[in-house]
């Protein structure tokens, strides 16, 4: 099988038809960020709507982060279920509202029109008329506030950390995509990104889970942020005809087609190669190396980076003109799995601990 055939086939186990109902909706919401094909955004049940809307979709990858944390912080002395799970709940949420965040900033900026991928792969929640901006406004307000009540709960039990994890992230998240500072347009996303989902968010979990923050943690933490950027990156490359002309300076359209593509196989490499680091120099339990099982993978997305894009669509494709981005997300799927399995083996059966982790 050549490399873009294998490539076809692994995205397209994602594209199964929806089941019929509501919940075959919601199931399809949350597989492809789509409703059901053929149907109109603007009269799908409010579940739908708004998994749709906030692209619900990709917060596993979020979750994913939370549970890295989880994980690594369950046997240390002091871990507290219930301030863990507030944490998590307060990442994710916040993954949510960034996602609702970005849409609007970029209407208001004039850069989501009808023609731009983030109107193509998906219904966009305001042009699509699915959703009313004033609507999306309260659930950015909404949401804040749930995070702000989780930061105050937490910082009580642990700690100003945890209100300088907070505000970091939120000053980072609206940073993304809002003036003056719009990260994406100035080629600093991806590393907003490697940041936010590596250390801000693992070692902020794991703080305000454990009420203390080894340096085993930190290290731990730049294996998943480098996954997750090069999800970005992929994203990024399909929309460098997109961005280009914009203005909109991307670090793949700073680097070029050619050279953004073997960035981010050069970051899928770095994530198993400092996965390897982080166990020998005792940040991570030698478990987690079942993510070599991964490697597989890695060769085929590594070979369809170095092939041509395809002209069209897969039949039934969901998020074209995504190509790249949703052949980084099977990756992170994968290798994500993997590396939260070896964890979860390391802390149920007590097995290759580091010594800062353990109670």
């Amino acid at each position: 099988m050549s490399s873009r055939a294998a490539t076809r086939s692994r995205t397209t186990r994602l594209l199964a038809p929806p089941k019929p109902g509501r919940r075959g909706a919601w199931a399809y919401a949350l597989r492809t960020t789509n409703p059901p094909p053929g149907r109109d955004p603007r009269t799908l049940d409010p579940v739908t709507k708004w998994l749709v809307a906030t692209r619900a979709a990709v917060l596993p990858m979020t979750l994913f982060a939370g549970l890295v944390a989880g994980l690594l912080a369950v046997r240390a002395e002091g871990f507290s279920w219930p301030l863990y799970l507030l944490a998590l709940l307060g990442i994710v949420l916040a993954h949510t509202c960034n996602n609702i965040m970005n849409d609007l900033s970029d209407t208001d900026a004039g850069l989501d029109t009808d023609g731009y991928p983030r109107a193509l792969y998906a219904p966009h929640p305001i042009l699509s008329g699915m959703l009313r901006r004033r609507s999306l406004g309260l659930a950015v307000i909404g949401l804040n506030l749930a995070d702000l009540v989780i930061m105050v709960v937490l910082a009580l039990q642990r700690g100003w950390p945890v209100v300088v994890f907070a505000v970091t992230g939120l000053v980072l998240s609206i940073a993304y995509t809002s003036p003056p500072l719009r990260l994406k347009k100035r080629g600093l996303g991806e590393l907003d990104v490697l940041v936010t989902w590596g250390p801000l968010m693992i070692a902020g979990t794991y703080f305000s889970a454990v009420g203390s923050l080894p340096w085993q943690v930190w290290v731990a933490s730049v294996p998943y942020g480098l996954l997750c950027t090069s999800v970005l990156m992929g994203k990024h490359i399909d929309k460098i005809p997109y961005d280009a002309p914009t203005g909109t300076r991307t670090l793949p359209v700073v680097l070029g087609d050619a050279r953004a593509r073997g960035a981010t196989i050069a970051l899928l490499v770095a994530f198993y190669a400092t996965t390897g680091l982080a166990v020998a120099v005792g940040a991570l339990p030698w478990p987690v190396l079942l993510v070599a099982l991964a490697l597989p993978l890695l060769r085929t997305v590594s070979r369809a980076l170095r092939s041509p894009r395809p002209d069209e669509p897969p039949p039934g494709f969901p998020v074209w003109p995504l190509w790249f981005a949703a052949i980084m997300f099977v990756h992170v799927r994968r290798a994500g799995g993997l590396l939260v399995l070896g964890l979860a083996l390391a802390a149920v059966f007590e097995v290759g601990l580091p010594l800062g982790l353990r109670g």
